[in-house]
């Protein structure tokens, strides 16, 4: 696969707790100039990443994140003000306590509504596999299926673990036709990066492959 191919389907990322601005900026010049799929960043940063981009580079935000327990009206908010201030996806996270308890059409319906106030903007579902059994898993591809959502993804990058071969795998076989996957969390190579592709994956949540990208370029420079 072309690099350029990969790049075009990468959430180039930085959620760290203490960016900056600038460290923003210089995100979003790298994802222009690599053209990612786009860039994912803190939600207080959405506003000025917008003005900044303009319709040159898609924003994407997080919300409940990373551990997912704040209300669903809560969720519901930031899904809606990320929007307001320029946010064309959002990345949310399940309510991890309702997976264990079992309670599959609260977490279904709480997904639902903040799809509705995503405003018509793609919604990616974060799950965090690595707190899951796979039947957790599969019980939530079928909520993220009935929900509206429009991706299901592996990881926050902030538990225990990130993407794996498997869990990319699994979401194929059990999410509905509509539903995409994205893989994030961990992923640190080219080689890894066309796998997750190649196994079902049509996005990933990474900051490495622009890396990648620049010391290619930087070493072809050298030469």
């Amino acid at each position: 696969m072309d690099l350029s191919e990969i790049l075009a389907k990468c959430d180039h990322t930085l959620l760290a707790q203490t960016a900056t601005w600038n460290d923003i900026r210089a995100l979003c010049d790298d994802g222009m100039a690599y053209h990612t799929a786009s860039v994912c960043i803190p939600a207080s940063f959405v506003r000025a990443a917008k003005d900044y981009v303009g319709d040159r580079l898609a924003i994407c935000t997080v919300i409940g994140f990373p551990n997912g327990y704040d209300t669903t009206a809560a969720k519901c908010f930031m899904a809606s003000d990320a929007v307001e201030n320029g946010a064309d996806e959002v990345d949310m996270v399940i309510n991890l306590g309702w997976a264990k308890e079992q309670k599959w059409d609260a977490v279904t319906d709480e997904i639902a509504q903040v799809k509705r106030a995503c405003q018509g903007r793609i919604l990616k579902v974060i799950i965090e596999t690595c707190l899951l059994t796979d039947e957790e898993k599969i019980a939530l591809c079928r909520c993220v299926s009935e929900s509206g959502a429009d991706f299901i993804k592996t990881s926050t990058g902030f538990s225990t673990a990130g993407a794996t071969f498997a869990d990319v795998e699994l979401f194929a076989r059990h999410v509905a036709p509509h539903v995409q996957i994205k893989a994030a969390g961990g992923i640190s190579s080219l080689e890894d990066a066309e796998t997750f592709l190649r196994l079902g994956a049509s996005r990933l949540g990474t900051s490495r492959i622009v890396k990648l990208a620049k010391a290619l370029d930087a070493e072809r420079c050298g030469q």
